[in-house]
Protein backbone atom coordinates (compact mmCIF):
# COMPACT_ATOMS: atom_id res chain seq x y z
CA UNK A 1 0.00 0.00 0.00
CA UNK A 2 1.15 3.57 -1.07
CA UNK A 3 2.46 5.41 2.13
CA UNK A 4 -0.29 8.12 1.50
CA UNK A 5 -3.14 5.32 1.67
CA UNK A 6 -1.64 3.96 4.98
CA UNK A 7 -2.34 7.39 6.38
CA UNK A 8 -5.17 7.74 4.88
CA UNK A 9 -6.58 5.10 6.81
CA UNK A 10 -5.10 5.73 10.17
CA UNK A 11 -6.04 9.78 10.59
CA UNK A 12 -9.96 9.84 9.06
CA UNK A 13 -9.21 13.98 9.07
CA UNK A 14 -7.08 13.53 6.29
CA UNK A 15 -9.99 13.37 3.34
CA UNK A 16 -11.87 16.03 4.59
CA UNK A 17 -9.18 18.46 4.75
CA UNK A 18 -8.03 17.59 1.60
CA UNK A 19 -11.44 18.12 0.04
CA UNK A 20 -11.78 21.16 1.95
CA UNK A 21 -8.23 22.69 0.21
CA UNK A 22 -9.98 21.90 -3.43
CA UNK A 23 -8.91 18.30 -4.09
CA UNK A 24 -11.39 16.12 -5.86
CA UNK A 25 -12.39 13.05 -4.38
CA UNK A 26 -11.02 10.89 -7.32
CA UNK A 27 -7.50 12.92 -6.26
CA UNK A 28 -7.60 10.85 -2.91
CA UNK A 29 -6.73 7.32 -3.55
CA UNK A 30 -4.35 8.77 -6.33
CA UNK A 31 -0.46 8.51 -5.85
CA UNK A 32 0.56 11.37 -3.65
CA UNK A 33 3.59 13.60 -4.96
CA UNK A 34 4.83 16.96 -3.00
CA UNK A 35 6.66 19.65 -5.33
CA UNK A 36 8.70 21.47 -2.95
CA UNK A 37 10.30 24.43 -4.11
CA UNK A 38 12.32 27.39 -2.78
CA UNK A 39 9.89 29.42 -4.86
CA UNK A 40 9.63 33.13 -3.84
CA UNK A 41 10.57 37.24 -5.04
CA UNK A 42 13.34 36.83 -2.54
CA UNK A 43 16.27 36.50 -5.72
CA UNK A 44 16.67 36.07 -9.25
CA UNK A 45 17.42 32.24 -8.20
CA UNK A 46 14.14 31.68 -6.94
CA UNK A 47 12.23 34.35 -8.22
CA UNK A 48 11.00 32.32 -11.74
CA UNK A 49 10.64 29.29 -9.98
CA UNK A 50 6.90 29.11 -10.66
CA UNK A 51 7.02 28.31 -13.60
CA UNK A 52 8.75 25.37 -12.60
CA UNK A 53 6.72 24.23 -10.15
CA UNK A 54 3.85 24.47 -12.13
CA UNK A 55 5.57 22.65 -15.14
CA UNK A 56 6.33 20.07 -12.41
CA UNK A 57 2.92 19.87 -11.43
CA UNK A 58 1.25 19.09 -14.42
CA UNK A 59 3.75 16.56 -15.56
CA UNK A 60 2.73 14.66 -12.33
CA UNK A 61 -1.21 15.42 -13.34
CA UNK A 62 -0.20 13.64 -16.73
CA UNK A 63 0.59 10.50 -15.01
CA UNK A 64 -2.59 9.84 -12.64
CA UNK A 65 -0.68 11.44 -9.85
CA UNK A 66 -1.63 14.21 -7.34
CA UNK A 67 0.90 16.88 -6.59
CA UNK A 68 0.60 19.39 -4.13
CA UNK A 69 2.76 22.31 -4.11
CA UNK A 70 4.83 23.77 -0.59
CA UNK A 71 7.22 25.88 -0.34
CA UNK A 72 10.39 27.36 1.93
CA UNK A 73 11.80 30.14 0.54
CA UNK A 74 15.87 30.82 0.61
CA UNK A 75 17.46 33.40 0.88
CA UNK A 76 20.31 35.17 -1.55
CA UNK A 77 23.72 35.23 -0.64
CA UNK A 78 24.51 37.99 -2.80
CA UNK A 79 22.16 40.20 -1.17
CA UNK A 80 23.37 39.25 2.47
CA UNK A 81 26.91 40.50 0.97
CA UNK A 82 28.57 43.27 3.29
CA UNK A 83 26.64 43.22 6.32
CA UNK A 84 25.29 40.77 9.37
CA UNK A 85 22.75 39.46 6.79
CA UNK A 86 25.78 36.86 5.84
CA UNK A 87 25.78 35.29 9.17
CA UNK A 88 22.38 33.54 8.51
CA UNK A 89 23.37 32.14 5.19
CA UNK A 90 24.89 28.94 6.40
CA UNK A 91 22.35 28.34 9.03
CA UNK A 92 19.67 28.85 6.60
CA UNK A 93 20.47 25.84 5.04
CA UNK A 94 20.03 23.68 8.38
CA UNK A 95 16.43 25.74 8.74
CA UNK A 96 15.14 25.33 5.28
CA UNK A 97 15.71 20.84 5.81
CA UNK A 98 14.58 21.07 8.95
CA UNK A 99 11.14 22.75 7.90
CA UNK A 100 10.69 20.67 4.23
CA UNK A 101 11.54 17.15 6.87
CA UNK A 102 8.44 18.74 8.96
CA UNK A 103 6.23 19.17 6.02
CA UNK A 104 6.64 15.93 4.81
CA UNK A 105 6.57 14.37 8.28
CA UNK A 106 3.44 16.28 9.57
CA UNK A 107 1.73 15.71 5.87
CA UNK A 108 3.58 11.91 4.50
CA UNK A 109 3.49 12.02 0.33
CA UNK A 110 4.72 9.43 -1.58
CA UNK A 111 7.27 10.76 -4.10
CA UNK A 112 8.68 14.15 -4.17
CA UNK A 113 9.45 16.85 -7.04
CA UNK A 114 12.11 19.70 -5.44
CA UNK A 115 13.08 22.52 -7.01
CA UNK A 116 15.86 24.97 -6.25
CA UNK A 117 18.49 26.71 -7.53
CA UNK A 118 21.17 28.45 -5.61
CA UNK A 119 23.69 28.04 -2.85
CA UNK A 120 21.78 27.09 0.21
CA UNK A 121 18.45 25.98 -1.29
CA UNK A 122 19.98 23.07 -3.12
CA UNK A 123 22.07 21.97 -0.50
CA UNK A 124 18.91 21.96 1.86
CA UNK A 125 16.88 19.80 -0.54
CA UNK A 126 19.66 17.57 -0.85
CA UNK A 127 19.88 17.33 2.85
CA UNK A 128 16.33 16.80 3.32
CA UNK A 129 16.42 14.41 0.44
CA UNK A 130 18.85 11.98 2.20
CA UNK A 131 17.45 12.85 5.47
CA UNK A 132 13.65 11.47 4.63
CA UNK A 133 14.57 8.80 2.20
CA UNK A 134 12.08 9.09 0.03
CA UNK A 135 11.80 8.81 -3.67
CA UNK A 136 12.40 12.28 -5.02
CA UNK A 137 13.77 13.79 -8.46
CA UNK A 138 15.84 16.63 -7.79
CA UNK A 139 15.29 19.73 -10.57
CA UNK A 140 17.71 22.42 -10.54
CA UNK A 141 16.38 26.15 -11.42
CA UNK A 142 19.24 26.93 -14.39
CA UNK A 143 21.67 29.81 -14.84
CA UNK A 144 21.03 33.62 -15.33
CA UNK A 145 22.71 35.46 -18.76
CA UNK A 146 25.77 36.89 -18.71
CA UNK A 147 24.95 40.90 -18.92
CA UNK A 148 26.65 43.14 -21.64
CA UNK A 149 30.55 42.25 -22.43
CA UNK A 150 30.26 39.24 -20.68
CA UNK A 151 29.48 40.94 -17.49
CA UNK A 152 28.87 38.24 -14.66
CA UNK A 153 27.71 38.95 -11.04
CA UNK A 154 31.01 38.24 -9.21
CA UNK A 155 32.64 41.18 -10.84
CA UNK A 156 30.95 43.27 -8.57
CA UNK A 157 33.11 42.89 -6.14
CA UNK A 158 36.13 43.72 -7.88
CA UNK A 159 34.45 46.84 -8.97
CA UNK A 160 32.94 47.96 -5.72
CA UNK A 161 36.60 47.87 -4.37
CA UNK A 162 37.22 50.16 -7.77
CA UNK A 163 35.34 51.86 -6.88
CA UNK A 164 36.49 52.59 -3.12
CA UNK A 165 39.68 53.26 -3.81
CA UNK A 166 38.58 55.77 -6.86
CA UNK A 167 39.23 53.38 -10.15
CA UNK A 168 36.21 54.24 -11.63
CA UNK A 169 33.04 56.75 -11.25
CA UNK A 170 30.18 56.64 -9.43
CA UNK A 171 28.42 55.94 -13.34
CA UNK A 172 30.50 53.35 -14.25
CA UNK A 173 29.80 51.37 -10.85
CA UNK A 174 26.59 51.94 -11.42
CA UNK A 175 26.05 50.83 -14.78
CA UNK A 176 28.01 47.60 -13.91
CA UNK A 177 25.40 47.08 -10.95
CA UNK A 178 22.40 47.89 -13.26
CA UNK A 179 23.60 45.30 -16.02
CA UNK A 180 25.42 42.36 -13.88
CA UNK A 181 22.11 40.08 -13.43
CA UNK A 182 20.11 40.00 -16.77
CA UNK A 183 17.47 37.64 -16.07
CA UNK A 184 16.71 34.68 -13.35
CA UNK A 185 18.53 32.17 -12.62
CA UNK A 186 21.72 31.26 -10.79
CA UNK A 187 24.29 33.80 -11.14
CA UNK A 188 26.77 33.02 -14.45
CA UNK A 189 30.11 31.70 -13.26
CA UNK A 190 30.85 28.87 -11.00
CA UNK A 191 30.10 29.39 -7.66
CA UNK A 192 28.53 27.62 -5.09
CA UNK A 193 24.65 28.02 -6.58
CA UNK A 194 25.91 26.70 -10.23
CA UNK A 195 28.14 24.38 -8.40
CA UNK A 196 25.46 22.42 -6.32
CA UNK A 197 23.66 22.30 -9.21
CA UNK A 198 25.80 19.98 -10.95
CA UNK A 199 26.55 18.26 -7.82
CA UNK A 200 22.74 17.19 -7.62
CA UNK A 201 23.24 15.72 -11.32
CA UNK A 202 26.95 14.22 -10.42
CA UNK A 203 25.39 12.21 -7.60
CA UNK A 204 22.29 11.07 -9.99
CA UNK A 205 19.65 12.53 -8.10
CA UNK A 206 18.76 14.61 -11.15
CA UNK A 207 17.79 14.07 -14.67
CA UNK A 208 20.78 13.49 -16.60
CA UNK A 209 22.01 16.92 -18.57
CA UNK A 210 19.95 18.73 -16.62
CA UNK A 211 22.29 20.93 -14.34
CA UNK A 212 22.72 24.66 -15.64
CA UNK A 213 20.25 24.58 -18.64
CA UNK A 214 19.37 28.38 -19.45
CA UNK A 215 17.15 29.69 -16.61
CA UNK A 216 14.89 31.70 -19.35
CA UNK A 217 14.70 28.65 -22.11
CA UNK A 218 11.94 26.63 -22.64
CA UNK A 219 14.39 23.61 -22.38
CA UNK A 220 13.95 23.79 -18.65
CA UNK A 221 10.30 23.93 -18.61
CA UNK A 222 9.95 20.58 -20.40
CA UNK A 223 12.81 19.17 -18.42
CA UNK A 224 10.57 19.98 -14.98
CA UNK A 225 7.50 18.54 -16.82
CA UNK A 226 9.47 15.35 -17.62
CA UNK A 227 10.55 15.14 -13.58
CA UNK A 228 6.91 15.38 -12.54
CA UNK A 229 6.00 12.61 -15.28
CA UNK A 230 9.49 10.78 -13.49
CA UNK A 231 8.03 11.38 -10.04
CA UNK A 232 5.50 8.38 -10.59
CA UNK A 233 8.09 5.92 -11.91
CA UNK A 234 10.09 6.32 -8.90
CA UNK A 235 6.77 5.50 -6.89
CA UNK A 236 7.06 2.04 -8.71
CA UNK A 237 10.34 1.64 -8.39
CA UNK A 238 10.44 2.40 -4.72
CA UNK A 239 13.95 4.04 -5.95
CA UNK A 240 15.21 5.56 -2.62
CA UNK A 241 17.79 8.09 -1.94
CA UNK A 242 19.50 5.29 0.13
CA UNK A 243 20.30 3.58 -2.58
CA UNK A 244 21.70 6.26 -5.11
CA UNK A 245 23.66 8.01 -2.66
CA UNK A 246 26.55 5.73 -1.58
CA UNK A 247 30.36 6.53 -1.10
CA UNK A 248 30.87 5.54 -4.82
CA UNK A 249 28.33 8.24 -5.98
CA UNK A 250 29.79 10.94 -3.65
CA UNK A 251 33.17 10.22 -4.90
CA UNK A 252 32.17 10.86 -8.43
CA UNK A 253 30.36 14.12 -6.92
CA UNK A 254 33.71 15.09 -5.77
CA UNK A 255 35.46 13.93 -9.23
CA UNK A 256 33.56 15.82 -11.19
CA UNK A 257 34.20 19.10 -8.87
CA UNK A 258 37.61 18.80 -9.36
CA UNK A 259 36.87 18.98 -12.82
CA UNK A 260 35.03 21.77 -12.54
CA UNK A 261 37.24 23.81 -9.98
CA UNK A 262 33.68 23.91 -8.09
CA UNK A 263 33.39 26.06 -5.46
CA UNK A 264 34.77 25.31 -1.70
CA UNK A 265 31.64 25.57 0.05
CA UNK A 266 31.00 22.12 -1.60
CA UNK A 267 33.18 20.79 1.06
CA UNK A 268 30.70 21.99 3.64
CA UNK A 269 27.88 21.15 1.52
CA UNK A 270 28.52 17.33 0.71
CA UNK A 271 30.06 15.78 3.76
CA UNK A 272 26.39 17.62 5.26
CA UNK A 273 24.42 15.44 3.32
CA UNK A 274 26.60 12.18 3.73
CA UNK A 275 25.92 12.87 7.51
CA UNK A 276 22.53 12.16 7.09
CA UNK A 277 22.67 9.07 5.49
CA UNK A 278 25.30 7.91 8.70
CA UNK A 279 28.52 8.23 7.13
CA UNK A 280 30.98 10.84 7.11
CA UNK A 281 33.34 12.23 4.21
CA UNK A 282 36.60 13.50 5.28
CA UNK A 283 38.59 16.25 3.84
CA UNK A 284 41.29 14.01 2.83
CA UNK A 285 39.19 12.36 0.33
CA UNK A 286 38.86 15.78 -1.11
CA UNK A 287 42.73 16.60 -1.72
CA UNK A 288 43.02 12.81 -2.83
CA UNK A 289 40.43 12.97 -5.70
CA UNK A 290 41.71 16.46 -6.56
CA UNK A 291 45.14 15.38 -6.64
CA UNK A 292 44.25 13.19 -9.90
CA UNK A 293 41.39 14.28 -11.28
CA UNK A 294 42.42 16.98 -13.70
CA UNK A 295 40.67 20.48 -13.83
CA UNK A 296 39.08 20.83 -17.26
CA UNK A 297 36.73 23.57 -17.06
CA UNK A 298 37.45 27.06 -18.46
CA UNK A 299 34.04 29.33 -16.80
CA UNK A 300 34.93 31.96 -14.33
CA UNK A 301 35.78 32.49 -11.63
CA UNK A 302 38.69 30.09 -11.87
CA UNK A 303 38.43 30.52 -15.92
CA UNK A 304 37.56 32.75 -18.61
CA UNK A 305 33.65 32.57 -19.94
CA UNK A 306 30.40 32.59 -18.06
CA UNK A 307 28.79 30.03 -16.45
CA UNK A 308 25.75 30.17 -19.32
CA UNK A 309 28.15 28.48 -21.93
CA UNK A 310 29.03 25.15 -19.77
CA UNK A 311 25.20 23.40 -20.67
CA UNK A 312 26.02 24.86 -24.09
CA UNK A 313 29.30 22.89 -24.09
CA UNK A 314 27.55 19.65 -23.28
CA UNK A 315 27.12 20.17 -19.69
CA UNK A 316 27.85 17.26 -16.87
CA UNK A 317 27.50 14.57 -19.05
CA UNK A 318 30.69 16.27 -21.12
CA UNK A 319 32.40 16.58 -18.22
CA UNK A 320 31.73 13.04 -17.41
CA UNK A 321 32.88 11.77 -20.38
CA UNK A 322 36.19 13.43 -20.42
CA UNK A 323 36.68 12.13 -17.28
CA UNK A 324 34.66 8.66 -17.79
CA UNK A 325 37.49 6.18 -17.14
CA UNK A 326 37.81 7.52 -13.64
CA UNK A 327 34.30 7.82 -12.62
CA UNK A 328 32.17 4.70 -10.79
CA UNK A 329 29.83 3.91 -14.13
CA UNK A 330 27.86 1.39 -12.23
CA UNK A 331 26.00 3.52 -9.57
CA UNK A 332 21.78 3.92 -9.53
CA UNK A 333 20.85 7.33 -10.26
CA UNK A 334 17.23 8.55 -10.31
CA UNK A 335 16.72 7.29 -13.70
CA UNK A 336 16.16 3.39 -12.64
CA UNK A 337 19.64 2.90 -15.07
CA UNK A 338 23.31 2.88 -13.85
CA UNK A 339 25.01 6.19 -14.32
CA UNK A 340 27.11 4.53 -17.63
CA UNK A 341 23.33 3.63 -19.08
CA UNK A 342 22.50 6.95 -18.94
CA UNK A 343 25.70 8.25 -20.71
CA UNK A 344 25.24 5.93 -23.26
CA UNK A 345 21.38 7.01 -23.71
CA UNK A 346 22.61 10.69 -23.95
CA UNK A 347 25.09 9.48 -26.83
CA UNK A 348 22.41 7.88 -28.42
CA UNK A 349 19.90 10.72 -28.53
CA UNK A 350 20.26 14.49 -29.77
CA UNK A 351 20.88 15.85 -26.52
CA UNK A 352 24.51 17.06 -27.50
CA UNK A 353 23.19 18.25 -31.06
CA UNK A 354 20.48 20.35 -28.90
CA UNK A 355 23.13 21.78 -26.68
CA UNK A 356 25.91 22.66 -29.67
CA UNK A 357 23.47 24.68 -31.36
CA UNK A 358 22.94 27.01 -28.79
CA UNK A 359 27.12 27.06 -28.20
CA UNK A 360 27.25 27.62 -32.20
CA UNK A 361 25.36 31.01 -31.34
CA UNK A 362 28.07 32.29 -28.81
CA UNK A 363 30.95 31.69 -31.87
CA UNK A 364 32.83 29.77 -29.36
CA UNK A 365 34.06 26.51 -29.74
CA UNK A 366 33.16 23.31 -27.02
CA UNK A 367 37.07 22.60 -26.78
CA UNK A 368 37.77 26.37 -25.53
CA UNK A 369 35.04 25.81 -22.63
CA UNK A 370 35.83 22.49 -22.00
CA UNK A 371 39.12 20.74 -22.05
CA UNK A 372 40.45 17.61 -22.55
CA UNK A 373 42.21 15.27 -19.99
CA UNK A 374 45.23 15.16 -22.14
CA UNK A 375 45.05 18.68 -22.51
CA UNK A 376 43.82 20.45 -19.27
CA UNK A 377 43.71 23.14 -17.67
CA UNK A 378 45.85 22.11 -15.22
CA UNK A 379 47.12 18.62 -14.46
CA UNK A 380 45.51 18.15 -11.00
CA UNK A 381 42.01 20.04 -9.44
CA UNK A 382 41.27 23.04 -7.83
CA UNK A 383 40.89 22.70 -4.06
CA UNK A 384 43.98 21.40 -1.50
CA UNK A 385 43.51 20.58 2.08
CA UNK A 386 46.04 21.96 4.31
CA UNK A 387 47.14 21.03 7.78
CA UNK A 388 49.80 22.03 9.86
CA UNK A 389 49.87 23.70 13.71
CA UNK A 390 47.55 26.91 12.38
CA UNK A 391 44.98 24.30 11.00
CA UNK A 392 45.46 20.59 12.74
CA UNK A 393 41.98 19.56 11.63
CA UNK A 394 42.49 21.28 8.20
CA UNK A 395 41.74 24.21 6.06
CA UNK A 396 40.64 24.82 2.37
CA UNK A 397 42.29 26.68 -0.36
CA UNK A 398 41.21 27.03 -4.43
CA UNK A 399 44.63 26.77 -5.17
CA UNK A 400 43.61 27.15 -9.10
CA UNK A 401 42.50 30.63 -9.01
CA UNK A 402 45.70 31.82 -6.89
CA UNK A 403 49.39 32.35 -8.34
CA UNK A 404 51.78 30.26 -8.54
CA UNK A 405 54.12 32.76 -6.51
CA UNK A 406 52.34 32.23 -4.01
CA UNK A 407 52.35 28.15 -3.62
CA UNK A 408 54.81 28.14 -1.44
CA UNK A 409 55.82 31.60 0.69
CA UNK A 410 56.05 32.64 4.18
CA UNK A 411 54.38 35.75 4.97
CA UNK A 412 53.70 38.26 8.14
CA UNK A 413 51.15 37.48 10.09
CA UNK A 414 48.27 40.84 10.66
CA UNK A 415 45.37 39.24 12.46
CA UNK A 416 41.83 40.73 12.51
CA UNK A 417 38.51 39.53 15.04
CA UNK A 418 36.24 40.50 12.41
CA UNK A 419 36.26 41.58 8.62
CA UNK A 420 35.11 44.92 8.87
CA UNK A 421 38.35 46.33 10.32
CA UNK A 422 40.46 43.81 7.83
CA UNK A 423 38.41 44.98 4.54
CA UNK A 424 38.91 48.94 5.33
CA UNK A 425 42.88 47.93 6.11
CA UNK A 426 43.19 46.88 2.51
CA UNK A 427 41.25 49.35 0.75
CA UNK A 428 43.17 52.14 2.53
CA UNK A 429 46.39 50.07 1.83
CA UNK A 430 47.65 49.67 5.48
CA UNK A 431 48.42 45.76 4.44
CA UNK A 432 51.02 45.20 2.34
CA UNK A 433 52.70 42.57 0.01
CA UNK A 434 54.35 39.92 2.11
CA UNK A 435 51.82 40.03 4.57
CA UNK A 436 49.10 37.22 5.40
CA UNK A 437 45.65 39.06 6.72
CA UNK A 438 43.58 36.97 9.13
CA UNK A 439 39.94 37.28 9.87
CA UNK A 440 39.26 35.03 12.57
CA UNK A 441 35.96 34.23 15.10
CA UNK A 442 33.85 33.91 11.83
CA UNK A 443 33.66 30.07 12.21
CA UNK A 444 29.65 28.01 12.10
CA UNK A 445 30.22 28.63 16.13
CA UNK A 446 31.41 32.66 16.62
CA UNK A 447 29.30 33.73 13.66
CA UNK A 448 27.44 31.47 11.78
CA UNK A 449 30.10 31.17 9.06
CA UNK A 450 29.99 34.00 6.67
CA UNK A 451 31.35 34.37 3.20
CA UNK A 452 34.74 37.25 3.61
CA UNK A 453 33.76 37.73 -0.28
CA UNK A 454 34.35 41.69 -0.26
CA UNK A 455 37.77 41.29 1.48
CA UNK A 456 38.91 38.53 -1.22
CA UNK A 457 37.92 41.11 -4.13
CA UNK A 458 39.00 43.98 -2.47
CA UNK A 459 42.95 41.59 -2.44
CA UNK A 460 41.76 40.18 -5.69
CA UNK A 461 41.44 43.42 -7.85
CA UNK A 462 44.58 45.36 -6.01
CA UNK A 463 47.66 44.47 -8.68
CA UNK A 464 49.87 45.01 -5.32
CA UNK A 465 48.63 42.36 -3.70
CA UNK A 466 47.16 39.38 -5.53
CA UNK A 467 49.94 37.85 -6.24
CA UNK A 468 52.15 39.00 -2.36
CA UNK A 469 49.02 38.43 0.02
CA UNK A 470 47.08 35.87 1.32
CA UNK A 471 43.63 36.12 3.43
CA UNK A 472 43.57 33.30 6.06
CA UNK A 473 40.11 32.70 8.11
CA UNK A 474 37.88 30.22 9.77
CA UNK A 475 35.22 31.64 7.67
CA UNK A 476 34.16 30.35 4.05
CA UNK A 477 34.32 32.18 0.90
CA UNK A 478 31.97 33.10 -1.77
CA UNK A 479 31.63 30.46 -4.67
CA UNK A 480 33.15 33.71 -6.71
CA UNK A 481 36.48 34.43 -4.79
CA UNK A 482 39.21 34.08 -6.82
CA UNK A 483 43.16 34.99 -5.63
CA UNK A 484 44.87 33.81 -2.31
CA UNK A 485 42.44 32.85 -0.04
CA UNK A 486 42.44 29.81 2.80
CA UNK A 487 39.54 29.49 4.68
CA UNK A 488 37.50 26.80 6.72
CA UNK A 489 40.54 26.75 9.28
CA UNK A 490 39.81 24.26 11.69
CA UNK A 491 39.21 24.58 15.22
CA UNK A 492 37.87 28.10 14.80
CA UNK A 493 38.84 30.47 16.76
CA UNK A 494 35.98 30.52 18.89
CA UNK A 495 36.86 27.06 19.81
CA UNK A 496 40.26 27.92 20.89
CA UNK A 497 42.00 27.03 17.93
CA UNK A 498 45.66 28.26 17.27
CA UNK A 499 44.36 31.31 14.57
CA UNK A 500 42.62 32.91 17.80
CA UNK A 501 46.71 32.56 18.79
CA UNK A 502 48.29 34.54 15.94
CA UNK A 503 49.74 37.43 16.66
CA UNK A 504 50.80 40.90 14.79
CA UNK A 505 54.28 39.67 13.10
CA UNK A 506 54.36 36.08 13.11
CA UNK A 507 55.62 34.45 10.19
CA UNK A 508 52.98 31.80 8.14
CA UNK A 509 54.09 28.85 5.86
CA UNK A 510 52.16 28.46 2.91
CA UNK A 511 53.41 25.47 1.39
CA UNK A 512 50.41 24.09 -1.00
CA UNK A 513 52.19 21.32 -2.62
CA UNK A 514 52.92 20.34 0.41
CA UNK A 515 49.70 20.92 2.17
CA UNK A 516 51.01 22.41 5.18
CA UNK A 517 49.46 25.61 6.76
CA UNK A 518 51.40 26.39 9.62
CA UNK A 519 53.11 28.83 12.18
CA UNK A 520 57.03 29.18 11.94
CA UNK A 521 57.74 32.37 13.68
CA UNK A 522 57.50 35.25 15.75
CA UNK A 523 58.21 38.81 15.52
CA UNK A 524 59.83 37.97 11.87
CA UNK A 525 61.92 35.72 13.35
CA UNK A 526 61.95 31.95 12.46
CA UNK A 527 61.45 29.47 14.73
CA UNK A 528 61.74 25.72 15.58
CA UNK A 529 58.37 23.48 15.98
CA UNK A 530 59.56 22.93 19.57
CA UNK A 531 60.10 26.70 20.25
CA UNK A 532 56.49 27.26 18.29
CA UNK A 533 54.61 24.71 20.40
CA UNK A 534 55.74 26.24 23.46
CA UNK A 535 54.77 30.01 22.30
CA UNK A 536 51.63 28.44 21.38
CA UNK A 537 50.90 26.75 24.90
CA UNK A 538 52.37 30.22 26.91
CA UNK A 539 49.52 32.54 24.16
CA UNK A 540 46.73 29.83 25.43
CA UNK A 541 47.12 30.29 28.80
CA UNK A 542 46.56 33.99 28.43
CA UNK A 543 43.66 33.56 25.88
CA UNK A 544 39.87 33.77 27.02
CA UNK A 545 37.32 32.19 25.62
CA UNK A 546 34.95 35.08 23.80
CA UNK A 547 31.44 34.87 24.99
CA UNK A 548 28.91 33.60 22.10
CA UNK A 549 28.19 36.35 19.80
CA UNK A 550 24.23 35.14 19.50
CA UNK A 551 22.29 33.93 22.78
CA UNK A 552 18.81 33.47 20.96
CA UNK A 553 17.06 32.88 17.57
CA UNK A 554 17.79 31.09 15.43
CA UNK A 555 21.59 32.23 15.15
CA UNK A 556 21.88 31.06 18.80
CA UNK A 557 20.79 27.70 18.03
CA UNK A 558 23.13 27.49 14.94
CA UNK A 559 26.37 28.66 17.00
CA UNK A 560 25.49 26.56 19.58
CA UNK A 561 24.87 22.98 17.78
CA UNK A 562 27.21 23.69 15.09
CA UNK A 563 29.85 21.45 14.04
CA UNK A 564 33.39 22.21 12.72
CA UNK A 565 33.84 23.32 9.00
CA UNK A 566 35.73 20.78 8.44
CA UNK A 567 32.85 18.21 8.88
CA UNK A 568 30.34 19.95 7.23
CA UNK A 569 29.41 22.94 9.57
CA UNK A 570 25.79 21.04 10.33
CA UNK A 571 24.15 20.81 13.33
CA UNK A 572 24.29 18.35 15.90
Amino acid sequence: MLKSQNIRQKASEMDPLRLGAGWKIEDLGKPQVIIESTFGHSHPGSAHLDVLVEAAFCGVMDKEGKPAKYFVTDICDGQAQGHDGMNYSLPSREYITDMIELQVGATPFDAGVFISTCDKGIPAHLKAIARLDMPVVMVTGGIMKAGPNMLTLEQIGMYSAKHARKEITQEEFTSFKHNACPSCGACSFMGTAATMQVMSEALGLSLPGTALMSATSRDIEDMARRAGEHALKIIELDLRPSKILTMKAFENAIMVHAAIAGSTNTLLHLPAIAHELGFEIEPELFDQIHRKIPYILNIRPSGFYPGEYFWYAGGVPAIMEEIRDYLHLDVLTITGKTLGENLEDLSNSNYYEKCNQYLKETGVKKEDIIKTVENPIQNKGAVAILKGNLATEGAVVKHAAISKKMHDVVLIARPFDNEEEALDAVLTKKIRPGEAVFIRYEGPKGSGMPEMFYTTEAIASDPELIEAVALITDGRFSGATRGPAIGHVSPEASEGGNIALVQEGDLIKIDIPNRILAIVGVNGELKSEEEIESILLARRELWVKPEPKYSKGVLGVYTKLAVSPMKGGYME
